[in-house]
């Protein structure tokens, strides 16, 4: 469903995708319950600003909303490990390599050197 208002909303994503898959992220602010985590009471602190994780995965919500699965490993106090993050709530560590990107231009190139007619 796209409408303005929801359209509205989401105006903090980027266009195109601001994180890749495998990416290192860094959390900006703390993300605490609003009541999407069964498991755990409303308000509790689900993982705090400056936690390390990677893009597990991205989807959209209502077709408009980005979030991004991000997995946080080695935190021992909070009750989850994997949260659903907004773009404004996360901040690149590294810069994104596109593997597949790459392959596909090395192939390319590779080709073009050893199979074409000169």
């Amino acid at each position: 469903m796209h409408d303005s208002v929801t359209a509205n909303r989401s105006g903090k994503d980027e266009d195109k995708p601001k994180f890749g898959l495998g990416q290192k992220v860094k959390l900006i602010k703390e993300i605490v319950n609003d009541g999407t985590y069964p498991h755990a009471p409303i308000g509790t602190l689900l993982m705090p600003a400056g936690a390390v994780g990677y893009i597990k995965s991205m989807g959209e919500f209502l077709q408009v909303i980005r979030v991004y699965e991000v997995h946080f490993l080695g935190l021992l106090d909070v009750p989850v490990e994997i949260v659903g993050c907004r773009e404004h709530e996360l901040e690149a560590m590294e810069d994104f390599r596109d593997e597949v990107e790459e392959e596909l231009e090395f192939m390319r190139k590779h080709i073009e050197k050893n199979y074409s007619k000169d």
